[in-house]
């Protein structure tokens, strides 16, 4: 495995019993003990992200992200979206702590982003970061050795609705299908925030639709979906909010629904005129 999922991946002490499907994970029960009785306070609050004056320089004269202030529900499945160097990836790679703020924080579930929160965080990036010699299934056992909210009979069952057979290696896959089986391990953990970076770019036009039906049926009506996409017509009807960045700053943060009403144009129009070149 690369680097990716060395900085993603939080241990949790799982073991896999084997069986006829490779191995099912084990601790349900301890898995749910993680989270104390303070963690289920916060999880009662409406606000799952806040940022506070989040900057990041890489030097005097690139910032790539410029003093947002923002806060973000539970419950939503969010745009993130800006056409390329307004920030997006910075942006991303600070609430998965891959970058560390040059000011401000972030908060998420109320605790600053740290080992605590990645173990909330599935994230899915935007390049392929697993091992070609890796079989299918192989993989779902690291996931179920480091996420203690991974389902393996989740990740199988969509597996199958692919017609991915779990034996085979990872390079064997077609490039849209290796992106398919990383959807599906980050949609098969219960986490409380699902990061997904250009989650359709790869896939051709007949998956989009299997891609984003997967997106909405295996995530708890609880949690919150950020997506970044260059491909906002195609994931816009099942977007709630959206977020434009600009130059690292924010240029608008609304629901979809008050948009379109105001603007009476779709939310691809409106990116179009106003990131007009």
């Amino acid at each position: 495995m690369y680097y990716y999922v060395i900085e993603l991946m939080l241990h949790s002490g799982r073991e896999r019993i084997p069986g006829e499907d490779g191995g099912r994970c084990r601790g349900r029960k301890q898995a749910s003990l993680i989270h104390t009785e303070a963690d289920q306070e916060v999880d009662e609050m409406n606000e799952l992200i806040e940022m506070t004056g989040l900057t990041k320089a890489y030097d005097t004269r690139s910032i790539a992200v410029n003093n947002i202030s923002l806060t973000l529900p539970r419950g939503k499945i969010i745009g993130l979206l800006g056409p390329n160097g307004s920030g997006k990836t910075t942006l991303i790679k600070m609430l998965n702590g891959l970058l560390t703020p040059t000011r401000g924080t972030i908060r998420i579930n109320g605790q600053f982003v740290g080992v605590e929160t990645k173990s909330r965080v599935a994230y899915l990036p935007d390049r392929t970061y697993l091992t070609g010699n890796k079989r299918v299934n192989e993989i779902l056992d690291y996931f179920c050795d480091f996420y203690a909210d991974f389902s393996r009979e989740r990740a199988l069952g969509m597996l199958r609705s692919l017609d991915v057979d779990p034996s085979r290696k990872m390079k064997t896959l077609s490039k849209g299908t290796k992106e398919k089986v990383q959807l599906i391990l980050v949609m098969s953990r219960r986490a409380g925030l699902y990061i997904l970076d250009e989650p359709i770019a790869g896939v051709d036009l007949a998956a989009r639709d299997y891609i984003l039906q997967t997106i909405l049926s295996n995530y708890d009506e609880h949690a919150t979906i950020l997506i970044s996409t260059h491909l906002i017509s195609d994931i816009e009807n099942i977007l709630d909010q959206v977020i434009f960045l600009q130059n690292g700053r924010i240029h608008t943060h609304a629901s979809v629904d008050e948009l379109r009403e105001q603007s009476r144009k779709s939310i691809d129009t409106l990116f179009r005129e106003v990131f007009r070149c």
